[in-house]
């Protein structure tokens, strides 16, 4: 989920060992069948070897898609943030944005004259659907760049064109 959900997120061996609590050994072996199989794939950095997903691999979106349904993202956006008008950008934040399974959906909306009271509505009911906690926040576009240089993890998931 971790390279999968963010195709931007990259891991090292070590740090992988550590985040999921398993041996380097059984670690590298996954890394090496996925390597192998083309869905991720790898580059060097001084002595260390960094992962990231191979976003040209011909199913790379239909897992991606699979994922954003797994965690209850795809709901969100169709049943929240797409009814809510006049947002410019919806952005994940936290642990999901680093690809991490997490029973808490932080979301950043970005646009304008949002209804507080419409998005608390559609969010209690998207709650019950998907059986996470949602948690927002609404900031202007002009406050975004501003608000992201000190926000990280976060990973654009929806954005009006």
């Amino acid at each position: 989920m971790k390279f999968f959900l963010n195709s931007n997120q990259t891991a090292y061996l070590r740090g992988l060992s550590s985040e999921f609590g398993e041996s380097t050994n059984a670690i590298r072996l996954e890394l090496n069948r996925f390597e192998k199989a083309g869905l991720i794939k790898s580059s060097h950095e001084g002595n260390k070897k960094l992962f990231k997903a191979n976003v040209m691999y011909p199913l790379y979106k239909d897992i991606h898609n699979i994922l954003m349904k797994h965690t209850g993202i795809d709901k969100i956006i169709n049943d929240v943030v797409k009814k809510l008008g006049n947002v410019a950008r919806a952005w994940l934040i936290g642990d999901m944005a680093t690809g991490h399974d997490s029973h808490t959906i932080e979301i950043v909306l970005i646009g304008e004259n949002i209804d507080a009271d419409y998005l608390k509505n559609l969010k209690g009911k998207a709650e019950k659907i998907i059986k996470k906690i949602i948690k927002t926040n609404i900031i202007s576009p002009a406050e975004e760049k501003k608000y992201f240089e000190t926000e990280s993890p976060s990973l654009l998931i929806w954005e009006k064109l």
